[in-house]
């Protein structure tokens, strides 16, 4: 276990530094220039520019900029200042993380509270009208955008209903609509997922054996055939727990929500360099640590898995 983990680890860290070599290469290549995005709408003189493109280190080559961010990222746990609003990155990643971790939250939770049920029961039951009726709402899920989605619920519980509010951050009520938007979605992938899983696992040789000892159904569902479709549960929940920091993005833009998804649009189309890196670079980190994470719990959640 702790060679396996070990060896997990240094390829997490190679997934970052791969990561941010990739992050850090795309903005090189957005179009436009971060110093007149800074002081636009003026023009700066030409000595302004060229003393702050030589301050912010823009006329190094490509390698020595990567190589003094990378030192600055690992030694010093730096993310760098923000051309716009010239502050630290780590700083506003703070500030506005929570509202995209409640966010995500929500996401996960509906997600696992809606899809998991579902396709367990789909796949147990012999029902094929419940079977069918699942899969029909997996895949309006998964193939529903997220902004169409949420304008569409605004549509209906806001500005129908007049039940629930449109944006804001700050109590349930403002949650409840974003977190479905980013919600369903994910319990039409976590539907599919389960059932598949469960029908792969119900008619082991095992579950005959249990059932033909006398051992009760219910007993049979979640001892030996809900246990053991677990793990392609979990690995499937894991990669939406990242999805939904990257999915709040769009959630947050289509309601109104201040958080990271909001400071990261704003800091593209600013040409926010640093800004943006940051963001991009701390959604990769948080993903690749539940993936970790996820992977490590093989072992726990069923014994024959050996590392």
């Amino acid at each position: 276990m702790i060679g396996y983990a070990t060896r997990r680890i240094l390829l997490l860290i190679l997934t970052l530094f791969a990561a941010s070599l990739v992050i850090f290469g795309a903005m090189q290549l957005v179009p436009g220039d971060p110093i007149l995005a800074m002081f636009f709408p003026r023009v700066p003189s030409p000595e302004v520019y060229q003393s702050l493109k030589r301050e912010l280190g823009l006329d190094q080559p490509f390698v020595v900029q990567y190589l003094r961010y990378m030192g600055d990222v690992l030694l010093r746990a730096d993310l760098g200042e923000s051309f716009k609003q010239l502050r630290p990155v780590g700083v506003i990643i703070a500030q506005n993380l929570w509202p995209t971790t409640e966010l995500a939250i929500a996401g996960i939770l509906i997600s696992l509270a809606v899809g998991v049920p579902l396709g367990v029961l789909a796949g147990i039951t012999s029902s094929r009208w419940l079977d069918r009726t699942v899969m029909v709402f997996a895949l309006i899920g998964v193939s529903t955008p997220s902004f169409w989605l949420g304008i569409l619920l605004m549509l209906v519980f806001s500005l129908g209903l007049g039940l629930l509010p449109t944006s804001g951050v700050g109590g349930i009520s403002r949650l409840i609509l974003p977190g479905l938007t980013l919600g369903l979605y994910g319990a039409g992938y976590l539907a599919r997922f389960a059932r598949s899983s469960v029908l792969e696992v119900k008619h082991l040789d095992y579950v005959t054996t249990a059932r033909s000892k006398g051992v009760s159904e219910l007993t049979v569902n979640l001892r030996h055939i809900l246990r053991n479709a677990l793990i392609p549960i979990v690995t499937m929940s894991g990669l939406l727990a990242g999805y939904m920091l990257g999915g709040a993005v769009i959630v947050e833009t289509v309601f109104g929500r201040s958080g990271l998804g909001h400071v990261l649009v704003s800091a593209i189309s600013q040409k926010d360099f640093p800004l943006v890196q940051g963001i991009l670079f701390f959604i990769v980190t948080m993903f690749s640590l539940v993936n970790l994470i996820v992977d490590l719990s093989y072992a726990y959640i069923d014994p024959r898995v050996k590392y």
